[in-house]
């Protein structure tokens, strides 16, 4: 080669930095240590995570629930504000308490993040709240992968997605087969917008209405942006404490869709679902992107959680008990609403009434 001739092309040259993996790996280590139960195997750094399955052998018949998600443009919320330690919650939320649904225990998870650009202590901070995510719904990170995309992603664009795997015994197992006649619709608070509908959301508040993420809003009592990356709430654990008080029928955990379309999947045909809207008041702000975007009430509904991110399907007289033992661990819970025969109505869920 001459002293004129171009340099030899490189992973580092075309934007890759394994050095800054390397380091980011390093810092994550500590929080998914905090994760561990006594199932897994090995530490991180291996190809693959390892859990012991004969944990699993006093089952006589065990079902493997597993569920995989992501959190949407609440990334984009992350990354405006340069807040990156609470994104993994809504994480682990939205993948552990699909599996919950059903009955299972959360037993592991595995993240993948994506980034433009690797900053390690960022990568680590998302990390440190997958982490801690996990810790509340009593699962392991047994794994995951950060994947470095210059090029396709701007130095500061990130997504996050993740899988897990949970266990329930076959004859434990939840589910619409479960659900009958005067069985009460049992509603648990949200802790806000969870991590569904940003898309419209960030249409309404930012690009139309050009809010700033930092600015005080005095409805909420806080920053828009505070407001809205408040972590998803993990109602795994409080889910699996009630399947031991109550004789749960069946949950629906309240993402995309909304309350009636999600409520809907675990109703069985002949049967129907009435949730009263008067039993609650959605927080303050649902009233904001409604009033701000003009959002007319059945297409907020059919995109937001309206203030309810889990629902628990219990026989009537079990609601007591239910309420109860949700109250005893925190959770604001409330009867909204109950089954009934199929008459005129299709199978699935209805909402009436008007917001108290």
């Amino acid at each position: 080669m001459s002293e004129t001739s171009p340099a030899g092309a490189s992973y580092a040259a075309a934007g890759v930095d394994i050095e800054a993996g390397d380091r980011a790996v390093e810092l994550m280590k500590e929080w998914v240590r905090k994760t561990q139960r006594p199932e897994v195997l090995g530490g991180l750094g291996g190809f693959a995570g390892l859990f012991d399955a004969s944990a699993l052998k006093h089952y006589e018949r065990p079902l493997l629930a597993s569920a995989t998600d992501g959190v949407g443009t609440k990334v984009d919320i992350a990354r405006r504000l340069g807040v990156y330690d609470t994104i993994g919650h809504d994480l682990v939320a939205m993948v552990m308490d699909d599996i919950v649904v059903c009955g299972a225990e959360p037993l592991f998870m595995t993240d993948y993040i994506c980034v433009g650009k690797v900053h390690p202590e960022r990568v680590a901070a998302i990390v440190k709240g997958i982490a801690e995510g996990c810790v509340l719904a009593g699962c392991a990170l047994i794994g995951g992968e950060t994947a470095e995309h210059p090029g396709l992603l701007g130095e500061d664009d990130f997504d996050v997605a993740g899988a897990g795997t949970g266990v329930v015994e076959a004859d434990r197992l939840l589910g619409a087969d479960r659900i009958r006649t005067g069985d009460a619709v049992i509603a648990m608070a949200s802790s806000g917008l969870h991590s569904n509908g940003y898309s419209l959301v960030r249409h309404v508040l930012l690009d139309r209405a050009g809010l700033d993420l930092e600015a005080e809003i005095p409805e909420l009592g806080r920053a828009l942006g505070a407001e809205l990356l408040e972590p998803t709430r993990i109602y795994s654990l409080d889910c699996l404490a009630l399947t031991r008080t109550t004789d749960v029928h069946a949950y629906s955990h309240i993402t995309g869709g909304g309350l009636a379309a999600n409520l809907a999947r675990v109703i069985p045909d002949g049967l129907h679902a009435t949730v009263d809207r008067s039993t609650w008041t959605p927080g303050p702000i649902f009233d904001l992107v409604a009033r701000t975007g003009s959002v007319e009430r059945l297409e907020l509904e059919k995109t937001l959680n309206m203030g309810v991110g889990m629902i628990a399907v219990v026989p009537g007289e079990s609601a007591d008990v239910a309420l109860a033992t949700l109250a005893d661990r925190g959770v604001e819970a409330w009867l909204a609403g109950e089954i009934t025969e199929r008459t005129d109505e299709p199978t699935g869920a209805t909402m009436v009434g008007d917001y108290a």
